[in-house]
């Protein structure tokens, strides 16, 4: 009959034991008691046993060490700025490529001001006006004085198509390698020195040296925008691609073998390679040098700035060719 059954699990079983204690509390409920009062389960990232928690921890610890730019310093990595009333008036004077000019709102004009609105008018450069707050965060925290000045980025050439150029220019081919030079003045002067010595263009390292900044456009005076500039990942492979190309490659030391007006060769291919004041030429360079030929000077001085000792080697390379000719 229903309800005498035998078959385990028919019959109803009232508390433990049949003791009258009432139901058993289910798995769930002495859970969800075992969790009052702990709250959320914490993000990966703040358990400390967590791989996630190790790679937070590894990057602010990163992002720590890294060097902080101080406020003067430019932005790396995209257009320059050239800030200030006095340094824009000079970049407009001196004819450096400019995309915009920003002025703040607001701004007192004196008579630098009023220079480059008319600067400005004359040379279709476009004006924007803006807060001195975002002309804060556009040129990284500079004096700017309400008026700052946006320059494209400059497009160096490859060392390879520099060379073919020079090759197929008239005359002899002339190309100058700079080997740690750091000043931009200096890149910018070695820049004008070649221009008025018939060179067909400059070959800089990306590491440890001077770019196409706005100070090198400016002690240019003008000559960058008709000798390009060539950016060179490693330096001593383009003096190998050069020689093998028939350049004489010639290195500028204090202890060179020969006088720079004897250099053999001067009426072929030249590649001159002019090192740092300080540290002059580096070693490996050296090697890869032809010829190392020197500036003879005074006993009383050390050495020569490198855009000064470069313009008297083409100025020297100049004159041979000239007698070559003649």
């Amino acid at each position: 009959m229903a309800g005498n059954s035998q078959r385990r699990g028919a019959v109803r079983h009232h508390g433990k034991g049949n003791s009258g204690k009432g139901n058993t509390a289910g798995s769930g409920g002495r859970a969800r008691k075992g969790l009052e009062g702990r709250g959320p389960t914490p993000k990966a990232e703040d358990r400390v046993y967590h791989k996630a928690h190790q790679a937070k921890v590894a990057a602010q610890a990163r992002e720590t060490a890294r060097p902080k730019r101080t406020p003067q310093q430019p932005r790396g990595g995209g257009a320059e700025w050239v800030a200030g009333r006095n340094p824009v008036v000079e970049a407009l004077r001196a004819g450096i490529p400019v995309v915009s000019v920003y002025v703040a709102e607001g701004i007192d004009r004196d008579d630098r001001v009023r220079e480059v609105f008319k600067l400005c008018a004359e040379k279709s450069i476009p004006m924007l006006q803006t807060t001195k707050q975002e002309l804060d965060r556009l040129t990284a925290g500079a004096t700017h004085q309400g008026l700052a000045v946006k320059l494209p980025d400059y497009e160096y050439a490859h060392p390879g198509d520099l060379m073919a150029d020079a090759l197929q220019a008239p005359g002899a081919p002339l190309v100058v390698a700079l080997d740690q030079v750091t000043d931009p003045r200096n890149l910018g002067a070695i820049i004008r020195s070649a221009a008025a010595f018939g060179a067909q263009g400059v070959v800089i390292p990306e590491r440890r040296s001077a770019g196409m900044t706005a100070a090198a456009w400016k002690t240019s005076a003008g000559a960058a925008a008709r000798i390009p500039v060539a950016r060179a990942t490693n330096l001593n492979r383009v003096l190998q691609d050069y020689a093998k190309a028939g350049f004489v490659v010639v290195g500028l030391a204090g202890e060179g073998d020969i006088d720079v007006a004897a250099i053999p060769g001067a009426d072929g291919p030249v590649l001159l390679v002019v090192g740092s004041e300080g540290e002059g030429l580096q070693r490996l360079v050296r090697e890869n040098c032809d010829v190392l030929a020197s500036i003879p000077i005074s006993s009383e001085v050390e050495s020569l700035n490198a855009g000064v000792a470069t313009s008297i080697a083409l100025y020297e390379i100049s004159r041979a060719r000239a007698v070559g000719r003649d």
